[in-house]
């Protein structure tokens, strides 16, 4: 007979949490970010039960996105000697039904038209290629344009 030892995990050992998430009740939760203690409130959209007073967890996986690509422009325009202040993101998020999902995620970036296009083409490469765009599922069609005209 094979004895099989279950032991306890601590899947917390030598890692630094994140964030701190509390339901509030009514749909909504509150995000503590751990290091600084800012906090965030999510709230369930209004087509889903929700009051809509918050930003809803699906849209913060859009504000990710965006927040993430232009983070990452902004760390490639730093090694560039490139500033890319007041560069800006507006997003729009799909929706699907059955199940209820992010379908698709547009994101127009709009930056400095003094950038070359050699800087351009690295800028947007440092873009499209965030840590959040690589994370999100492939079935999610993005749409990422840039707009070089601020």
């Amino acid at each position: 007979m094979e004895i099989i030892k279950i032991c306890s995990v601590n899947l917390y050992k030598n890692k630094t949490m994140t964030s701190s998430i509390i339901y509030k009740g009514d749909l909504r939760c509150e995000a503590v970010h751990v290091q600084s203690k800012s906090t965030i409130e999510t709230d369930a959209p209004t087509d889903n039960r929700g009051k809509g007073e918050r930003f809803s967890p699906t849209d913060f996986l859009c504000v990710s996105l965006a927040t993430c690509m232009l983070t990452t422009m902004g760390i490639k325009a730093n090694d560039l000697d490139i500033d890319i202040t007041d560069s800006k993101a507006d997003v729009i998020k799909h929706m699907a039904s059955d199940p209820r999902r992010v379908s698709k995620i547009e994101v127009s970036v709009s930056l400095p038209k003094n950038i070359n296009e050699k800087e351009r083409l690295i800028l947007e490469r440092s873009g499209n290629n965030c840590p959040v765009a690589k994370s999100i599922h492939p079935e999610i069609n993005l749409v990422l344009n840039y707009d070089w005209k601020l």
